[in-house]
């Protein structure tokens, strides 16, 4: 399953744009074919949405909450290349609500989360590729049949066979019109207009604030998700009596919209109301920490996998190309690789 061998004789050297799931799985797995392979990361480190804020007592998971392995290859990979000690089951009471208000459960599935936060499970696949943080990669200039990635101060990163972008639609559209790739950017426009923003609130309480269950989808004007980010496993600095517990407040995406430049802190004013009136929770509010997400997640439309525009030598992975959930990042790369592979043979 993982040790597939190069199906072409041509070791190609291959840069990819983003750490996320889909780019350090790319990554692996085209490492695995014996391709030489960078991964270029804007931040500081890798992550994408498994990210996490440092917080008093620990980390909060301010993007992706959890995720499934629906995809029989996808644990197996995560153990082999992240290690078992980086994730765990969440075992959650997670409900949500009826369009009458009421409280139900949410269908019995495996979901899990990375330990001791999300970002674990990136930082450890990172290990087994080369990552150059802190480097947004600005345009692409042709070099022949080659690529020359240039960095936002001007500056070449390198010379390439192939460049796999696994940015947002609306990043990576940016890229490729800026490159002079303006019919591969144009594919990305209805993409875009499917990824949904979202202001993420992490909540520190005195004292659990709703017992009743750690994760909640909601029918709330302001608010889409919530959840009790101390009951995850590996959290154990954040679950000592006394010490309150973390709480993840996600607002919808229309409100989100409507107050995409309000202050964080009136944002984590009115998210935490939201939250009292949506459960009548008294208990006091002793820290807060806000993030913005402009591209938080997919909603509807064509699913394909991937993009791979073998002419060019460019492709394009993410979870917005495969239903949208963490899970979707990992499906995307295995595709576009396995059409990457598939296209060299039958050259």
């Amino acid at each position: 399953m993982f040790n597939e061998t190069l199906r072409t004789t041509d070791v190609r050297r291959i840069a990819i744009v983003g750490s996320g799931i889909a780019g350090l799985t790319t990554a692996i797995k085209f490492k695995q074919q014996g391709h030489e392979v960078t991964v270029f990361e804007k931040s500081r480190g890798p992550g994408g949405r498994l990210a996490a804020k440092r917080v008093s007592n620990g980390s909060a998971d301010i993007g992706a909450q959890y995720f499934t392995a629906r995809n029989p290859d996808f644990l197996p990979f995560l153990s082999a290349f992240a290690g078992d000690s980086c994730f765990a089951p969440w075992r959650a009471r997670l409900g949500f609500q009826s369009a009458e208000g009421q409280w139900q459960a949410f269908p019995n599935e495996h979901r899990y989360v990375g330990t001791p936060r999300m970002t674990a499970i990136s930082r450890a696949l990172s290990a087994h590729v080369k990552v150059v943080s802190g480097t947004r990669i600005e345009r692409l200039v042709r070099a022949g049949e080659n690529w020359l990635p240039f960095d936002d101060a001007g500056q070449p990163v390198g010379e390439f066979d192939q460049v796999i972008i696994t940015a947002p639609p609306a990043q990576a559209r940016e890229l490729l019109a800026r490159s002079n790739l303006p019919e591969l950017a144009a594919q990305l426009n209805d993409a875009i207009s499917r990824v949904l923003p979202c202001w993420a609130v992490a909540v520190h309480f005195d004292e659990n604030p709703w017992p009743h269950h750690e994760g909640m989808r909601c029918t709330d004007p302001a608010l889409y998700w919530v959840a009790n980010n101390s009951s995850k496993p590996g959290r154990n600095s954040e679950n000592k009596e006394g010490a309150g517990v973390w709480w993840v407040l996600h607002a919808n995406a229309e409100w989100t919209e409507r107050h995409i430049d309000t202050a964080p802190a009136k944002v984590a004013e009115e998210l935490i109301a939201a939250f009292r009136a949506l459960t009548g929770a008294k208990a006091a509010v002793t820290d807060t920490v806000t993030h913005r997400w402009l591209y938080a997640r997919s909603e509807g439309g064509n699913n394909p996998g991937h993009l791979w525009f073998k002419g060019q030598g460019i492709g394009l992975a993410g979870d917005w190309l495969s239903g949208g959930r963490v899970e979707g990042a990992f499906d995307s790369a295995s595709s576009l690789v396995s059409a990457c592979a598939e296209s060299a043979t039958n050259q």
